[in-house]
């Protein structure tokens, strides 16, 4: 169906404006059904039935163990994400099909890959078309009032008409936006104000507050935190909230496995030279900014966990927590001096894999899992929601529903994926590869044959010993050629 032309919506708005002296039910089906008509074009509203509310909280450069429940590190405590992830099913092998922030969100708003939905840097929105088939639209066209806070993330005009409340932000945003009292704008030096985090927190509790009673409601929360400040390279890249300065001051942040000598050596040639290697001087280069930092990051996700707590408790006092479905998750990871680097982008675990938890109260603990060993996806994230509040999938989602999988394994799941990352950098060289259960294969830089990586994830989890030039598995890199030049062919 067309949009509505500006006559025909004129003349729409006069139709309902006469219904006013009618029952007020008429008039809430009138604006209601004309306001799906005019931001979509289509209605894809499932008549009768069970629309749950959804929270989707996704986190900025959250790698998958930087949780409490990952066990990752035995210093970061996260009461509340615990909670939910003993609440909920735990995703342990999520990822996302690129690594870094504009081009993941388009892919978890469109539940495309990159070779789809062309966003290749942070300069490029989503067209109208693509807005359309995003699932938050989606879900506004079928009737769900919705709401985002925090950071968009894409570049072009901010879609501010596309939700029915916004408290979002262009570019990276400030984590103190107030500034220092009596200062002169914001400083993100630790000194500020009210922390951004505490701001969205508040934000989020005000949405819950003000959702309309007849109608299911959709909120994302989209953090800053647990991102580095790119603007400070030195001095305080991870600011937060002076109530946690205190904590962790006392403990000793252990190195990961591959942050040696061995694990840098391990890189190619194109790796040693990258942005990571150059942010690693300044985010890690010696042990006195690798303790602070660390624990900053630690401090930030901290932030997030108390944000997760006063959610859920007010779900509870609203009396709409058992018909809530809330989904966790990341953009990417991020190295923390793992093989010497800092950042993103590249194909390594901590880059590339992500927490996700998705918690349905209505399920019943006897029906969730609590964990899934599946591999899933960023592009799995819309379609999934959209299953949640029963509302059709658009064909030209590439991604899958997870939310039978947090009741059964699915034998016939996906056991392999297509990673890419053409994100236009001088010192970030192009990559594509594909991860599977047990096979992890990289291409570099011109993706030509002399810059190729395998390693075999069962014997080599930590991928310290490249396998591409072994003449024993000459028949597995030749397998794995062939499935990376076919998944390539998909992707599009």
């Amino acid at each position: 169906m067309l949009p509505l032309c500006e006559v025909c919506q004129g003349q729409l708005r006069n139709s309902i404006l006469k219904t006013e002296a009618q029952s007020m039910s008429f008039v809430r089906n009138s604006v209601v059904f004309a306001f799906s008509l005019l931001l979509a074009g289509n209605l894809a509203v499932v008549q009768g039935a069970d629309r749950p509310n959804i929270v989707f909280l996704l986190t900025d450069d959250q790698r998958f163990d930087a949780v409490g429940y990952a066990e990752g590190d035995p210093h970061l405590k996260t009461p509340a994400l615990d909670q939910l992830a003993a609440d909920g099913t735990v995703f342990e092998n999520a990822f996302v099909t690129t690594s870094i922030c504009a081009i993941s969100r388009a892919s978890i708003l469109t539940g495309q890959y990159e070779s789809r939905h062309g966003v290749r840097g942070f300069g490029r929105p989503l067209s109208p078309e693509q807005l359309d088939n995003s699932f938050p639209t989606q879900l506004r066209s079928a009737g769900y009032y919705t709401g985002f806070i925090g950071k968009w993330g894409l570049g072009g005009p901010i879609p501010v008409d596309r939700f029915d409340v916004w408290n979002g932000f262009g570019g990276q945003g400030a984590y103190f936006p107030n500034g220092r009292p009596g200062g002169d704008g914001p400083k993100d030096d630790g000194t500020g104000d009210e922390h951004l985090t505490d701001i969205q927190t508040d934000q989020a509790v005000s949405f819950l507050e003000g959702a309309p009673k007849d109608r299911p409601f959709f909120l994302q929360i989209s953090t800053k935190a647990a991102h580095v400040n790119d603007s400070t390279m030195w001095d305080h890249p991870f600011p937060t909230a002076a109530r946690f300065d205190s904590v962790l001051q006392d403990a000793v942040i252990a190195r990961k496995p591959t942050d040696t000598p061995e694990g840098f050596e391990a890189l190619p040639e194109v790796l040693k030279t990258s942005e990571a290697r150059l942010r690693w001087e300044s985010r890690f280069g010696t042990e006195e900014r690798f303790q602070q930092n660390v624990k900053d990051y630690y401090r930030l996700i901290l932030g997030i966990d108390e944000l997760v707590q006063r959610v859920r408790n007010r779900l509870e006092e609203l009396g709409q927590a058992e018909n809530t479905v809330i989904i966790f998750s990341s953009d990417h990871g991020f190295y923390l001096s793992d093989r010497g680097l800092a950042g993103k982008w590249f194909m390594h675990e901590e880059s590339i894999r992500v927490p996700l938890v998705i918690y349905d109260p209505r399920a019943g603990s006897s029906s969730t899992r609590e964990s899934a060993e599946e591999i899933v996806l960023n592009i799995d994230l819309a379609p999934t929601i959209l299953d949640y509040a029963n509302v059709s999938v658009p064909d030209v989602m590439q991604g899958e529903s997870l939310r039978d999988l947090t009741a059964k394994a699915d034998p016939d799941w996906r056991t392999e994926f297509f990673y890419e990352h053409h994100f236009g950098y001088p010192t970030i060289p192009f990559l594509e590869g594909v991860r599977q259960n047990r096979w992890k294969y990289v291409r570099y830089a011109t993706l030509e044959e002399e810059n190729e990586e395998l390693f075999d994830l069962e014997n080599d989890p930590l991928e310290l010993k490249n396998l591409a030039a072994d003449p024993a598995h000459e028949d597995d890199l030749d397998r794995l050629r062939s499935r990376w030049r076919e998944l390539r062919e998909e992707a599009k």
